[in-house]
């Protein structure tokens, strides 16, 4: 069974600091691109960023670009977000998404984490 396993969530004051993790488990890691993608309240749910499986490339949405850092480890199964500068438009639920690169082409998301930022 497939699990994926999001934490890192929180409340925190603008211009702080959070880093979300993603652990998972149940499937081969290393054959999953990883992507980062948050819902506010009202709006359409957005990718923010994502990483890809062997050349480890990366990619950010403009709202993002210059303040998060999108990383994984594969030998802890685990894709992180680092998220400085907070605004609080970052407010949202995030999910960290699996894309598998080959074969099925199967997907998975993990449950959200919520990140409030106050002003």
């Amino acid at each position: 069974e497939v699990q994926l396993q999001a934490s890192g969530g929180g409340w925190v004051q603008a211009g702080g600091s959070l880093r979300l993790s993603c652990a998972a488990s149940g499937l081969t890691f290393g054959d999953y691109a990883i992507g980062w993608f948050r819902q506010a309240p009202g709006k359409e749910r957005e990718r923010i960023s994502c990483i890809s499986s062997y050349d480890r490339s990366v990619s950010y949405g403009d709202s993002v670009k210059g303040r998060f850092t999108i990383s994984r480890d594969d030998a802890k199964n685990t894709v992180y977000l680092q998220m400085n500068s907070l605004k609080p438009e970052d407010t949202a639920v995030y999910y960290c998404k699996f894309a598998q690169i080959f074969g099925g082409r199967l997907e998975y998301w993990g449950h959200g984490t919520l990140v409030t930022v106050s002003s």
